[in-house]
C-alpha cells in the first residue's frame, strides 16, 4: 500500500495535470484527499488543476474557432448536445462558462459551442480563468476539508465492492437520462 502512495505522490502530478485537461474533477478530489493524508502538496495540486483545467477549455475554444472543419468531423454524432450547449449559454449567459466546470457531460461541450459562436475570445479568457480558479479551489479545498468523510466512505466502498457500481450506474444513468431528454426532438 506504501508504494502505491509513493507512486501517486511522485506520477500524480502528472496524472492531475493530464486529467484535468478534459476536466479532472475525480483528480483533483483525488488530489484533496492524498493532500489531507499528507501524500500531495494541497497548494500544488490545486495549480496544477487550474492550469490544466484553463489550458483544456482554451484549447477546446481554439479547435473549434480556428480548426472548424476539423472539429465538426469528430462532433457530428453530438450534434443535438451541442444545439444543447447553444441553448444553455443563451439562457445563462456568461455564468455558463462557471457552471460548465462542475457539470459533467457538458464540460467539453461548452468551450467547442462558445468557440463555433462569434463570442470574443477576450471575454471568453477572462471568464474560463475566474471559473477554472472558482473550480480548482472549491472542489480541492472541499476535498481536502472532506477528508475524512471520503476516506471512510472509500474504505466502505472496500469492505463491500458492490456499491461502487451500483453508484457509478446511478450517476451514470441520470447523466444519460438527463442528456437524451434534453435533446430528444420535439414533436
Amino acid at each position: 500500500m506504501e508504494d502505491t502512495f509513493s507512486n501517486l505522490a511522485t506520477y500524480g502530478y502528472i496524472g492531475l495535470f493530464l486529467y484535468s485537461l478534459g476536466g479532472g474533477f475525480v483528480a483533483l478530489i483525488g488530489a484533496g484527499v492524498l493532500s489531507f493524508m499528507g501524500k500531495m502538496d494541497l497548494s500544488l495540486s490545486i495549480m496544477i488543476a487550474f492550469f490544466a483545467n484553463a489550458l483544456g477549455d482554451f484549447l477546446l475554444f481554439y479547435m473549434a474557432r480556428y480548426q472548424k472543419s476539423t472539429m465538426m468531423e469528430g462532433i457530428k454524432k453530438h450534434r443535438r448536445k451541442l444545439a444543447l450547449a447553444h441553448i444553455m449559454m443563451k439562457n445563462y449567459g456568461s455564468w455558463i462558462v462557471l457552471i460548465q466546470k462542475f457539470v459533467y457531460g457538458i464540460k467539453t461541450l461548452i468551450p467547442i459551442a462558445i468557440g463555433l459562436t462569434k463570442y470574443d475570445f477576450k471575454k471568453f479568457a477572462i471568464l474560463n480563468i475566474i471559473s477554472a480558479a472558482i473550480w480548482a479551489l472549491s472542489i480541492g479545498l472541499g476535498s481536502y476539508y472532506s477528508g475524512n468523510v471520503l476516506i471512510k466512505f472509500a474504505e466502505m466502498v472496500s469492505d463491500k465492492p458492490w456499491i461502487a457500481p451500483v453508484i457509478l450506474v446511478v450517476l451514470g444513468g441520470s447523466l444519460w437520462l438527463y442528456l437524451t431528454q434534453a435533446t430528444k426532438k420535439k414533436v
